[in-house]
């Protein structure tokens, strides 16, 4: 029987979102803990099933309040919704090394599906002989839908936040043992 099993890399991965601010720029921010199950065939990656959690308490956008403000109820409200999940349900070739990643995305306790434009990036074996594999992936979702609904009006027009997020991972896993 063949091993498809990955454990993620996290030391070489990396859970990163950007959002609209003030209608004129935009604020970066990252996830500092997260866990993926990844079982994938690297021959036939529509096969492939994908567990992610990520840790919200982990939240990072380089600036303590507002950290803490996306920790509190008005969005994540990580007291009793501390992970968001996704889990894959369709795997979609689009052209070599493209994929759509369609999936379960749950937050704050709502869970929608959610597609992903995944690129394979390709494997090898580290100095240590660890098989690797690299995928990158990334999508837009609607904060609002999850009840990530905390918004101001400006003076000028327009709102504090926008609703849509723009998702970014990168990701490095390595074969499990056999």
């Amino acid at each position: 029987m063949t091993n498809n099993k990955w454990n993620l890399d996290t030391a070489h991965s990396s859970v990163d979102f950007k959002i609209r601010h003030m209608m004129v720029s935009k604020v970066k921010g990252t996830f500092r803990t997260f866990e993926a199950t990844i079982d994938a065939d690297l021959e036939d990656l529509t096969t492939a099933t994908i567990e992610f959690s990520v840790d919200v308490n982990s939240v990072d956008t380089r600036n303590e309040d507002r950290d803490n403000h996306l920790r509190s109820g008005d969005f994540f409200d990580v007291e009793h919704f501390p992970k968001m999940t996704f889990k894959s349900t369709k795997i979609t070739k689009k052209s070599p090394g493209e994929y759509e990643v369609t999936g379960d995305l749950t937050i704050r306790g709502t869970t929608k599906p959610e597609t992903f434009l995944v690129s394979y990036e390709g494997s090898g074996k580290d100095p240590w002989g660890n098989e690797k594999v690299g995928f990158e992936a990334s999508g837009s979702i609607s904060r609002s839908e999850y009840g990530l609904t905390w918004n101001a009006a400006l003076e000028t027009g327009g709102v504090l936040v926008a609703d849509q997020v723009q998702i970014s991972l990168d990701i490095q896993a390595a074969k499990q043992g056999a």
